[in-house]
């Protein structure tokens, strides 16, 4: 049966996602840390080797072996060693805690001006190779030399403290690490999560193991996002800051069209079917060209799926975004007229030099084309990549990609002095018919109110009617009564 301490462990490898091996290295490097702290010195590179099953330690020094080299600085340091002995504890802390910052510095990769000035000897973690021949005859230069060393007693408060600091550091180090291998690897992926919260105007997504952001330029600014809602958002990227992985989600992203399509359609995700591009305004309208090389398929109708009901799936996940599924062609004439579906265009001109084309369309036509405040022709630039002008038939050109409609242009100054007179023209009869709408409910409330008065009045007098009325009959009947006696 396993110890305690492998229970523990396996414990926390499930809860944190971190491998055994990795929560052992940990402990390990704690278990020195706490060596160092109670019975080390700095000249020592400590290293610790723990089994869990039996909870016993052996601490080594390690050392690499390297050639001999004549240091004056070696007597300097003898006199630094006795130095520290004298010096006072608080001094001695002072001097333990640069020593560590300068193991954490000694993990990074050295500079340039260093690895050009030569080998720089380090007493901490390098032995000249007469010195590791006096502990091993057969040493060889680059080799690793372990002098094991005895743990004199029971570690104190301190280094026991120093112990489960560097644990909870390394094992929240291990966590976030495998985070961010797992999400970094789900980059350019659509992925469902849970709305968590919304901190001002970022909403805050939950992942299950992380945390995702998304900001307000992906949002779509027509959905409302409730905690607990579950949506799928579009992994736009993966960042490692110093407070953990950051990634990044979105709901308005163009490419998140395309992984919906991959999900929903087979023949896109087995490329039978292949989507050439993509033009979006998210929570509006979006354009998405297909195309395949199969004689026996057709891309747009895969698409749509039997009555809609492909297509109609995508939608409501895009909170009912309008999507127009077009055919892609290689020919720019025919790629652009199919961009500006539903309208129907009559023939389209281009000029390669300056990639701008003029389509010309019937008059009944036109409102298609431009579509509300020229989105129908902008999502075409977007998607064929070419500047796209709007002309009427026989007339000259009234809408492009860029300004939109250009036909709403300001009236002139007559006409605009026109039009307000007739505002206010129609202001006052507005007015008028009001107040004489009023004056009607107020005669007719009062009417109703008279009326009410009268059916007050009239009902006592009716009770005392049909009382006296009563008294009649029933003085007729005991007479009748009487005379039949």
């Amino acid at each position: 049966m396993a110890s305690a301490i492998t229970q523990a462990i396996k414990q926390i490898c499930e809860e944190k996602g971190i491998s055994y091996e990795s929560v052992i290295e940990t402990i390990e490097a704690a278990l020195a840390a706490a060596y160092r702290k109670d019975f080390g010195n700095k000249m020592q590179n400590i290293r610790v080797n723990f089994d869990p099953d039996t909870g016993n330690i052996r601490v080594f020094d390690v050392k690499e072996v390297v050639e001999d080299i004549e240091l004056e600085e070696l007597e300097d340091g003898e006199e630094n060693e006795e130095e520290t002995e004298k010096e006072g504890k608080e001094e001695r802390e002072k001097k333990e805690k640069k020593e560590e910052k300068e193991e954490r510095e000694d993990v990074k990769e050295a500079p340039e001006g260093e690895e050009e000035e030569g080998i720089k000897f380090n007493p901490k973690t390098q032995i000249m190779i007469s010195d590791a021949r006096d502990i091993k005859k057969d040493a060889e230069i680059g080799e690793e030399i372990r002098v094991e060393l005895e743990v004199p007693g029971a570690f104190g408060r301190m280094a026991a403290q120093t112990a489960k600091q560097v644990i909870t550091q390394k094992l929240r180090e291990a966590e976030r690490e495998t985070i961010f291998e797992e999400y970094k690897d789900r980059v350019d992926e659509v992925i469902n999560a849970v709305v968590q919260r919304r901190e001002g105007k970022i909403v805050l997504i939950d992942l299950g193991r992380a945390t995702g952001i998304m900001r307000p330029e992906d949002q779509v600014p027509s959905e409302y996002y409730r905690p607990g809602e579950r949506i799928k958002v579009y992994v736009v990227r993966v960042e490692m800051t110093t407070k953990g992985p950051e990634i990044i989600l979105s709901r308005s992203h163009p490419e998140m069209v395309r992984r919906l399509f991959e999900l929903e359609i087979p023949e896109i995700a087995a490329g039978t079917v292949e989507i050439k591009g993509i033009s979006r305004e998210a929570g509006a309208r979006s354009k998405v060209a297909v195309t395949t090389s199969e004689e026996n398929v057709d891309p747009i109708g895969s698409c749509i799926g039997q009555r809609g009901t492909r297509i109609q799936t995508i939608i409501a996940e895009l909170g009912g975004e309008k999507i127009d599924i077009i055919e892609w062609s290689d020919d720019p004439e025919v790629y652009i007229e199919n961009a500006l579906s539903p309208a129907k265009v009559s023939k389209v001109e281009v000029n390669q030099e300056d990639k701008t084309a003029v389509a010309t369309v019937a008059e009944d036509q036109l409102s298609l084309a431009i579509g509300k405040g020229g989105q129908n022709v902008r999502l075409a630039a977007k998607l064929t990549e070419w500047k796209i002008n709007i002309a009427e038939e026989g007339g000259d050109v009234v809408a492009d990609s860029e300004a939109g409609d250009l036909k709403t242009e300001p009236p002139a100054e007559g006409e605009a002095v026109a039009d307000e007179k007739k505002s206010e023209k129609l202001e006052k009869e507005e007015s008028e018919t009001k107040e004489e709408a009023e004056e009607e409910k107020g005669a007719e409330e009062e009417e109703a109110k008279k009326e009410e008065k009268d059916s007050t009045k009239e009902a006592p007098e009716k009770k005392k009617k049909s009382a006296t009325a009563k008294k009649e009959k029933a003085k007729k009947e005991s007479e009748d009564k009487d005379k039949k006696e």
